[in-house]
């Protein structure tokens, strides 16, 4: 039903008309935000009246101009869900005209800023997993009551339940354990954000003209140490900035986190302190789970959970880079636990036991360790030998401490090797900085890639990728041995790879025979 007094036809719905109070809203906050330094910055030629009368008017400007938009953009905008198409139409001068077949729907997720849940508004984002002339079709309704968001959520994602004999991993799959938030401080988030929170005070501090004056004041403070312990206290600051943000973007990503199977066989992820966030992953998309371990958790014997599924992009434009993750960083043991009730398996494919690769896959990657490290130590020594001998021992130095560390992620990322086949599931592991697990429905595997280079083919080594529609569209098994590595190719996926490994045994019998 059409509101009252609308001018649009009944089986067409409008955007929820506080919209327009949203944008006001957010432009006076971006007004305030700006307000400041504008001030000190004209300060300098205008009096402080004459300034505040002109960031007042150009706040009023900014926030008139972008509501009477909004309201041109909330008059214009119509939607209709009907029984076999969602539509939405739009635009003032070019009017945009988008719909997606119901059939082809894939995803209905629903996300909420704080100012959206004061009003009780959340904002929908519709999408069939496909991509047309190089972007996601989707369609956004921003916003929407939040009862319309969740019925549309309901009805656009209500299929018929699959006939499934295992109903012990239905309902509530996880949700948070506050401990878990201990994990955040080792990620590389916390590093970035010492570094971001570093680069914010000196831009501050310029805008307000006194970079030079922090600087100077910085310098005052370890006018009595040594360079070295200078670095060494400025780091450790930059690293306590990054740990305190770390925490504080777990909290706000995080809260509230709660992973769920739903009726019609739709993994639903909801989580979010201020901004709510709920995202649907239907399972007859879902192609398996991927154990992600980036180092710090790793050492700390946690991992996360992510789908792999289609329709999931990794472009930060399309905000999902974050969507296709089912668990936050939580212990191995829990991680397995959750993947398994994901796929609905009695154990784990991401826990079960996997063949080693050759020794000569370690003897490839202590190479190519050596050979990041000479490279840098030639270079030093030499500049060393042209310039000033101090160099010379800076290669020495350089040599120990990197062969060193080389050495042990070559170690590391040999031992990270693995793959094999457990149940319907075909799992390969790779990886040091971040190991990744991969356990992949072998029904889902659509080709396999076989590469060969020279220096493989000489130590007996082979890298298989099977190619699938989901995730990242490929995973590979890294330097296996190749008669097993093609053997094991052929017994996850036989119908793929068996009547090429039966032409090339014929051929060589043939040759055999010849000869």
């Amino acid at each position: 039903m059409s509101e009252p007094g609308s001018d649009i036809p009944d089986d067409w719905r409008r955007l929820d008309r506080r919209t327009v109070l949203v944008t006001a809203v957010v432009l006076a906050g971006v007004a305030v935000g700006a307000a400041l330094p504008t001030y000190f910055g004209l300060t300098n030629a205008l009096s402080a009246g004459t300034t505040l009368a002109l960031i007042l008017a150009g706040a009023l400007l900014l926030v008139g101009l972008g509501s009477a938009g909004d309201y041109v953009r909330w008059r214009r905008t119509r939607y209709r869900i009907g029984t076999e198409r969602a539509e939405l139409h739009t635009g003032l001068l070019l009017v945009k005209r988008r719909s997606l077949a119901r059939e082809r729907i894939r995803s209905v997720d629903l996300t909420a800023n704080p100012l959206q849940r004061v009003l009780g508004l959340v904002k929908v984002r519709i999408g069939t997993g496909e991509h047309n002339g190089g972007g996601e079709s989707t369609l956004e309704l921003d916003p929407v009551a939040r009862a319309e968001g969740e019925r549309l959520r309901r009805a656009l994602l209500d299929r018929a339940a699959p006939a499934a004999e295992d109903t012990r991993h239905d309902g509530a799959l996880a949700a948070l354990d506050p401990r878990w938030i201990r994990y955040a401080p080792v990620s590389f988030v916390s590093v970035l954000l010492g570094g971001a929170a570093a680069g914010a005070v000196m831009q501050v501090s310029e805008w307000f003209g006194a970079q030079e004056e922090v600087i100077d004041w910085i310098g005052d403070r370890f006018q009595d140490t040594s360079i070295v312990s200078m670095i060494l206290v400025l780091i450790l600051l930059a690293v306590l900035g990054g740990t305190v943000g770390a925490l504080g973007l777990w909290v706000e990503m995080w809260w509230n986190y709660r992973l769920e199977r739903e009726p019609g066989g739709t993994l639903r992820v909801r989580r979010g302190l201020f901004t709510a966030r709920s995202i649907s992953i239907e399972e007859r998309r879902l192609r398996g789970v991927e154990l992600v371990e980036p180092l710090g958790v790793r050492m700390c014997r946690a991992a996360r959970v992510d789908a792999v599924a289609t329709g999931l992009t990794e472009r930060d434009e399309d905000e999902h880079t974050e969507n296709k993750t089912l668990l936050p960083a939580a212990p191995r043991a829990v991680a397995d636990r959750v993947a398994a009730q994901v796929l609905r398996q009695a154990e784990s494919p991401t826990d079960a036991p996997l063949t080693a690769h050759p020794r000569a896959a370690r003897t490839r990657r202590l190479g190519w360790a050596l050979w990041s490290v000479s490279v840098p130590v030639a270079v030093l020594a030499l500049l060393g030998l042209l310039l000033t001998p101090v160099l010379l021992y800076v290669a020495v130095g350089c040599a120990l401490v990197l062969g060193v560390l080389a050495v042990a992620a070559a170690l590391d990322a040999y031992r990270s090797l693995g793959h094999g086949v457990s149940g319907g599931y075909l799992v390969t592991r790779s990886g040091t900085i971040r190991r990744t697990t991969v356990a992949l429905e072998r029904g889902g595997v659509i080709g396999w890639t076989v590469k060969q280079s020279y220096f493989q083919r000489r130590a007996g080594l082979v890298t298989l990728t099977a190619t699938t529609a989901a995730g990242s569209g490929g995973y590979d098994v890294y330097d296996a041995g190749q008669s097993e590595g093609l053997a094991f190719a052929a017994d996850a996926v036989p119908e793929l790879l068996a009547p090429f490994l039966e032409q090339v045994g014929e051929t060589r019998k043939a040759r055999s025979t010849v000869r």
